[in-house]
């Protein structure tokens, strides 16, 4: 993916979306997903993952990625707030379902993915937080950075993996209702935001393959540290879904 730099994207009319550039980011390339499925336009900005990123906070008052700005609105990074602007900007079908009950099951899922103490925010703690034997030198220092960076605190580590089992378990006891009732989506018949997010963030515990995501190369070392018991709870099913959602609906190769 061709990035513009802040200096180059901020006076540009349009949504401009900052992505964290060289790696698939899981709030990244979910944030990505939402815009390209509902045929949104956007100029991709380059945010360099564990840097300072003065530019663009001097822009949107965020060091992180992914942040959408959209003309002259306030910045957006929450992820629902992310989704509610793709719905907003959008065409075709809604990712949100329209029966409220299922609306509302749908939003739950997405925020138990990728939600503050949700699903990718616990990975990141095991892997902020775990040991650094099998992490490679060079990358070591981005793991020191991450403690700092999120407050890692060591109750919140040891927490962790049962907050993971849990949600993987819920995801996949939802995904063999769903198709016992003949869909092969996580609420309802269609493809809603929070197949897109489970997608995105299933890498965390079974990265893209590298013929599909060339990038899975650089943080494939960082997301193989996780506890055997959390390994264990990857059901088949979960990856059958990642895999039809990006090759249906997200597309492939992945270009980060």
């Amino acid at each position: 993916m061709e990035y513009l730099s802040v200096a180059e994207a901020r006076d540009l009319p349009g949504l401009r979306l900052a992505l964290t550039a060289g790696g698939p980011a899981p709030w990244s390339i979910a944030a990505r997903a939402l815009f390209d499925i509902r045929k949104v336009p956007y100029v991709p900005v380059r945010q360099k993952m564990m840097s300072a990123n003065e530019e663009l906070v001097a822009w949107t008052g965020r060091r992180n990625a992914p942040v959408a700005v959209y003309e002259s609105e306030p910045a957006l990074d929450n992820w629902l707030d992310i989704l509610m602007l793709a719905e907003r900007l959008g065409s075709g079908p809604s990712l949100l379902p329209d029966d409220p009950i299922e609306r509302a099951l749908a939003v739950g899922f997405s925020a138990e993915i990728c939600g503050n103490g949700g699903f990718g925010w616990s990975r990141r703690l095991i892997i902020s937080g775990g040991s650094t034997a099998s992490v490679p030198e060079k990358l070591r220092a981005s793991r020191e950075q991450a403690v700092l960076a999120y407050g890692i605190r060591p109750d919140a580590v040891a927490a962790a993996p049962a907050r993971v089992i849990g949600i993987l378990r819920g995801l996949s006891r939802q995904l063999h209702r769903q198709a016992e009732a003949g869909s092969e989506y996580l609420v309802g018949g269609r493809l809603a935001a929070c197949d897109v997010h489970w997608a995105c963030f299933s890498q965390m515990v079974a990265p893209l393959s590298e013929d599909i995501c060339p990038a899975t190369v650089f943080v494939a070392p960082i997301y193989g540290v996780m506890p055997d018991e959390v390994a264990a709870e990857v059901d088949p099913i979960l990856i059958e879904h990642r895999d039809r959602i990006f090759r249906d609906h997200i597309g492939l190769p992945l270009d980060c």
